[in-house]
């Protein structure tokens, strides 16, 4: 019994999120009228160059805050990488935002071994509560070529959903 209620609770974390709020979020792509801007970001990225993410306006960026620890974060990361490869000549780039504690010496080696191929920064709390405090992860913020916050993804929702999100905000106008 206490095996089953085990693997019901290891599954409905796997399916949603990990963090405090434990449901999936799957917000439609905002009016822009309704559009806030993207809280400013400056941290340094695996290689020790400064990522601003002021520096993306006029790109379509996916910006993701996840952990080496969390399952449905690594259901994701396949996506990203897909997402990078095939949406960057069209203006969008992938930000991962990696919320370990251990920091780099946990997350270098996970990017070696899943080859992440976008820029990862390490975020910290402060970095959360620009973002309205990221309590579950993954949490992601699609945000459009003016620097605003078009979409919110909390927990894992489909690779589907992303892709009709992403071909939306890159098929508007530049």
């Amino acid at each position: 019994m206490y095996r089953s209620i085990f693997l019901s609770a290891a599954l409905l974390v796997l399916l949603t999120g990990c963090g405090s709020s434990p449901e999936t979020v799957r917000a439609a792509v905002k009016p822009v009228s309704t559009r806030k801007i993207a809280p400013p970001i400056t941290l340094k990225d695996a290689d020790g160059k400064p990522l601003n993410l002021a520096d993306y306006k006029g790109k379509v960026v996916l910006l993701n805050f996840w952990a080496t620890w969390c399952g449905p974060c690594k259901i994701e990361i396949p996506w990203f990488i897909d997402f990078e490869k095939t949406y960057r000549d069209r203006g969008f780039a992938v930000v991962g935002v990696s919320m370990d504690d251990d920091g780099w010496s946990v997350v270098k080696p996970h990017m070696a071994r899943t080859g992440i191929n976008y820029r990862m920064v390490i975020g910290d709390e402060q970095t959360a509560m620009k973002y309205g405090g990221v309590d579950s992860l993954p949490s992601t913020f699609l945000i459009d070529r003016e620097g605003r916050i078009a979409a919110v993804h909390i927990g894992l929702v489909s690779k589907g959903d992303y892709v009709k999100d992403l071909e939306q905000l890159l098929g508007a106008a530049k």
